[in-house]
């Protein structure tokens, strides 16, 4: 297996992956070419694929400090470190034939390092609470992320732009758990 940095030219796999894991409607090429923009910084970029044979088996969003907006999913009074000094976990996603093999880790810490060197001190994600096992916050927990804040309904707001919940279908009820890894 190889980790290696998003491209453009991987933004259509990626895409694919995505909606596998996440739903259809969850991301599209054009989008994740901004995203890509929004995780690179001082020459380093935060966005990482793993590949098996060039086949896409995961990958990790990353925003850079400074390049992302707070939403009001964001609970900023309960950050441990200033704005500037934040990164963002955006998405991430593993092929099921590949999950439960520390991918997904892999990428999580490949990223912390291109994060710090963009001058980040610490991270926040929104992750999916009904994830199969939950292993989005199990997968987040086990890296030292710390839960801030629970968000009924994070998503529902997509289900009106066509975003199909794995778990919910049409109308997106799942939650987010907003949590915190300084490092």
């Amino acid at each position: 297996m190889r980790i290696r940095t998003l491209q453009q030219h991987d933004l259509a796999g990626v895409a694919e992956l995505a909606t596998l894991v996440h739903g259809t409607g969850y991301t599209e090429p054009q989008q994740l070419a901004s995203w890509l923009v929004q995780g690179t910084k001082a020459g380093q970029c935060a966005c990482l694929l793993a590949e098996v044979e060039k086949q896409i088996v995961a990958y990790r969003i990353s925003f850079a400090p400074g390049q992302w907006q707070t939403d009001l999913w964001c609970s900023v009074a309960l950050w441990p470190v200033p704005l500037e000094k934040m990164a963002y976990f955006k998405s991430v996603a593993v092929h099921p034939d590949w999950q439960g093999q520390g991918i997904g880790q892999r990428l999580l810490q490949n990223s912390i390092q291109a994060l710090k060197q963009q001058g980040a001190t610490a991270g926040l994600a929104h992750l999916w609470r009904e994830s199969p096992n939950n292993s989005a916050v199990r997968y987040f927990s086990k890296a030292g992320g710390r839960l801030l804040q629970i968000h009924p309904n994070r998503w529902q707001h997509l289900s009106a732009d066509g975003y199909l919940c794995p778990r919910c279908g049409a109308v997106c009820c799942c939650s987010a758990a907003e949590m915190v890894l300084e490092f």
